[in-house]
């Protein structure tokens, strides 16, 4: 049997409100996701900087003469 016009815009209403609902709980999980995004990105800078300053440190600490067994 056919759906009537009103039983058909209440499931159109009714799905556009699931619809609704999941944007909302996307929107969420974006935002969330950006904020561990840039708390990585932040831990990356530091590292970046810790590395090349160790590196800094070792080129200047260790001589560059080749090894007695060469």
């Amino acid at each position: 049997m056919a759906k009537t016009d009103t039983e058909r815009l209440d499931d159109l209403e009714i799905l556009a409100a699931h619809q609704a609902q999941m944007l909302d709980d996307l929107n969420e999980v974006v935002v969330s996701q950006g904020e561990v995004i840039a708390d990585l990105r932040r831990k990356l800078e530091v590292l970046t900087r810790r590395f090349a300053e160790a590196e800094e440190r070792m080129r200047d600490a260790v001589p560059v003469d080749k090894p007695p067994h060469w």
